[in-house]
């Protein structure tokens, strides 16, 4: 079997750019594409090959930033996971010594060919051992999270997230410090993309590691895609059912609230929502504010209305937070929202200030001054 390979264009481009950077010349950007090229072809291919001996169906894609290899079949034991993240650096070092090589054992005169070679030794040194820091995405990072995993099981994968974040704002900070200010970036965005990664994963679960529920829940997805709402749900309650927590079972949970509120269950999304309340995503904690209304929950919705707003600063999160605090009697807290509402953009406010939720402030002397200075 042929192992699929695609390049986005925008491979080229970015290795265009790093070539022409490091030579300023046409013959120089021409050379370093190459030498990106087969370097991360190599590199690539020792993920993808390994992958394959152990009867995995691997692909290879170019993309901005290097090469990625997909993988998909059995899950395999901890030993064969290493050693198909190890060989990509394996591989790029071989490149390395290949080079040194034929330097060594040749006579090549000073010329283009020499210099297309030193280049390879450079870069599959350099890419080599910076690849195998423990920091991910980089390989390095993932072979501590194979063993960390190993030893901790799930939590295993949170403390090689924290650990690579640390890592990471630490060699950003070096490379600040030294001027290498693209360097000391790209650092700095992998620790903040392990730190979310960590912050989010506090409720990988063991069940999320099952290949079956991942599955299941991608299936429950393209049902939702292709807009076969009333199986998907159906497949979303079955998992949840089954996962019984962690990320999927979360994840099915939001599907069940969003599904149910579009069908017209508001209870049954609500339902759904109350017990993750501090566990969900963006789109779900607003819908959460909703239903809340709609229920009743005033005291939730003024609890959740700040963070709401900051997801979503909209007039209608505003009035909804004002009318909550009209139906607890706290009138201060109302009328500021509503000031909020009115900064936003509130056209028909004369209707507004008829609305039964202010009955329980209406005689607030906080309301009535406010309301006078707005007639």
């Amino acid at each position: 079997m042929k192992i699929p390979i695609s390049i986005s264009p925008a491979f080229w481009l970015v290795a265009a750019l790093i070539g022409y950077l490091n030579s300023f010349s046409f013959i120089g950007t021409l050379v370093w594409v190459v030498v990106i090229f087969v370097s991360v072809f190599v590199h690539e291919m020792g993920h993808a090959l390994t992958a394959k001996a152990f009867g995995l169906k691997p692909r290879i894609a170019f993309v901005a930033m290097g090469g990625l290899t997909y993988h998909h079949g059995q899950n395999l034991p901890f030993w064969k996971q290493f050693l198909i993240v190890l060989n990509g650096p394996l591989f790029g070092l071989g490149l390395f010594l290949l080079a040194s090589f034929m330097l060594d054992s040749s006579s090549l005169q000073e010329g283009l060919l020499r210099s297309t070679i030193l280049l390879f030794r450079g870069v599959n040194l350099f890419w080599t051992l910076v690849n195998l820091l423990p920091i991910l995405p980089l390989d390095g990072g993932h072979l501590l999270r194979i063993i960390l995993e190993g030893v901790f099981g799930p939590k295993g994968v949170r403390y090689a997230f924290l650990a690579s974040a640390l890592l990471a704002l630490a060699g950003s900070l070096f490379f600040f410090v030294y001027g290498s200010i693209l360097i000391g970036a790209l650092f700095f965005l992998f620790a903040f993309q392990s730190f979310e990664t960590w912050r989010q994963m506090r409720y990988f679960s063991k069940e999320d590691q099952s290949e079956r529920y991942k599955q299941d829940f991608i299936r429950a997805e393209e049902l939702f895609r292709q807009g076969d709402k009333q199986n998907a749900l159906a497949a979303f309650y079955e998992l949840q059912k089954r996962a019984g927590h962690g990320i999927i079972h979360l994840l099915s949970t939001q599907y069940i609230a969003f599904l149910e509120k579009e069908r017209g269950c508001k209870q049954e999304a609500y339902a759904a929502l109350l017990p993750i309340q501090k566990e969900l995503h963006d789109e779900a904690l607003c819908l959460l504010h909703e239903l809340a209304f709609e229920m009743k929950n005033y005291r939730l919705v003024v609890e959740l209305s700040g963070r709401v707003f900051q997801i979503f600063p909209t007039v209608e999160v505003a009035l909804r937070s004002c009318y909550a605090h009209a139906h607890l009697g706290e009138g201060m807290q109302s009328i500021g929202w509503l000031e909020t509402a009115v900064e936003g953009g509130l056209k028909n406010l004369p209707d507004v200030l008829l609305a039964d939720s202010f009955d329980p402030i209406r005689k607030d002397p906080i309301f009535i001054r406010w309301v006078e200075e707005h007639r």
